[in-house]
């Protein structure tokens, strides 16, 4: 009598964990936050809705994690690719703090007009405004541990004395970060390389005459 081989339930709980990142990225990009739910998000998946809310509390703590999934993937596709873990979302220091700080922002618009991530990262940035929860979840999660990148940068510069000593790095990051957040969430025009270029310009070298 040939012994049928053991369920693998870790690769099981891996294939189930991965449907439901999927759905969830893929419902909140469809219908937005408000009417993707845990039933939804299950019925998308092919699991139970017992089974994502064994390891989930709710449907926002659903999407951030597989928000977070969706970029550490494209983290591991750029290793693949013969670049370091994370490398994109790293800030080079080449001793070129206009050229770094352009290259990280040009891989951000990369990112931003990705449908994979426009459409669930608009649907839960949207979201965030309104729920507060969300929102602080969002930036805690999401954005902050991004703008440490920043901070650190600025940090590193000012101390070669390529920024000011008196500059707050945080307040400065807002100079290119917060135009390019709200010129996409806004869609009050394109963005582009072109344009993200040019707000490191103006950061560093200000409006006043040279």
């Amino acid at each position: 009598m040939v012994k049928k081989p053991t369920p693998d339930s870790t690769r099981r709980s891996e294939k189930s964990r991965r449907a439901i990142y999927d759905a969830a990225l893929t419902l909140v990009g469809e219908v937005g936050y408000p009417k993707t739910t845990i039933e939804g998000i299950a019925a998308r998946a092919g699991v139970g809705k017992q089974t994502i809310y064994r390891w989930w509390s709710s449907k926002a703590d659903v999407l951030l994690e597989a928000f977070l999934d969706l970029g550490e993937q494209a983290a591991e596709q750029a290793a693949g690719q013969g670049g370091e873990p994370g490398a994109e979302y790293a800030i080079p220091d080449t001793g070129d703090l206009a050229a770094d700080l352009k290259y990280v922002l040009r891989a951000t618009v990369d990112e931003l007009l990705d449908p994979k991530f426009e459409a669930p990262s608009r649907a839960l940035a949207a979201e965030g405004v309104v729920n507060e929860q969300l929102g602080r979840e969002f930036v805690t999660k999401l954005l902050e541990p991004q703008l440490r990148l920043y901070v650190q940068r600025l940090r590193s510069a000012q101390e070669v004395g390529q920024v000011r000593p008196g500059i707050d790095p945080r307040i400065a990051l807002e100079l290119f970060v917060s135009p390019l957040a709200q010129r996409w969430l806004q869609r009050t025009a394109p963005i582009s390389y072109e344009y993200t270029d040019t707000l490191v310009d103006y950061a560093l070298h200000g409006l006043a005459p040279r």
